[in-house]
This record gives structure tokens, sequence and C-alpha cells, in this order.
């Protein structure tokens, strides 16, 4: 006899995508603006998906593809810094996806120009939706 499954009464969900490879023209440098660069995201995106577990609908969770949309866009749009393209995204991101409660935000820049033998550099920007001021910049 099967039994009933119990519900789960307390429960964090997110949607992750690791490891996004862009070309970007993100930088300080006037070179970094025309011969680009690789930047890698990922992110671990906050949201309640409880009912898609029950309904297998992509209405009822966050379209990793249209996330993905989101960030395309906002990569190809070049800033000198990478806080800033990380505000942008974060900002867009909550404000196309009301259903989002935090998001963690990694963004590394690939073998950036600074005289070392490094990998990547880059930022962090961990948020809850109720800390992040939605300015139109």
């Amino acid at each position: 006899m099967h039994k009933p499954e119990e519900p789960i009464e307390k429960m964090e969900t997110y949607i992750c995508l690791d490891d996004l490879h862009f070309f970007a023209y993100h930088g300080v440098s006037p070179q970094e603006n025309v011969v680009g660069n690789e930047y890698i995201l990922s992110l671990r995106l906050g949201a309640d998906i409880t009912r898609a577990m029950e309904t297998d609908d992509v209405t009822d969770t966050l379209n990793y593809a249209e996330v993905y949309r989101v960030l395309k866009e906002e990569m190809e749009i070049p800033s000198k810094l990478l806080e800033h393209v990380g505000g942008r995204l974060v900002r867009r991101l909550f404000r196309e996806f009301p259903t989002l409660e935090h998001i963690d935000l990694k963004i590394a820049k690939r073998n950036p120009p600074m005289g070392a033998d490094i990998a990547s550099a880059g930022v962090e920007i961990h948020c809850l939706r109720s800390e992040i001021f939605f300015s139109t910049n």
C-alpha cells in the first residue's frame, strides 16, 4: 500500500546556473573595450519552486532559459567594472522575475590583464530582494 507523501514544512529551494561563459567588453583599460575577454558567471537563485516539484510545469518555476536571456543581454552592455555589471545583473533579475527572493552571483574575468599568472579575478554578490536598491541606471 502506497503511503501519501508527507508535506515538507520548511524548505529552501534554488535554481543554479554554473559556469556560464560569455565573451564581453568590460574593463578599465581602453584595450579591454576593443579586444574583449571571456567571463564566467555562476548564479544561485533563491525562489520557491515547491509548486513545480508537484506540477512538473515550467510556469511554476524560474525558467532558466529566460534567466540566461537576461544575463546575455546585460553582458553585451560594456562597463568598466565587474561590480557595475554585477549590480546591473541583480537589479534586472529582480525586476524581471518577481518570484526571486535572493541572488548569489559570481562573475569572473578570465586571465585579466594585470601582469599576474592568474586564472580569473572577479566579484561575488549576495543579496536579498528587500536589500536591493532599484535605480534606473
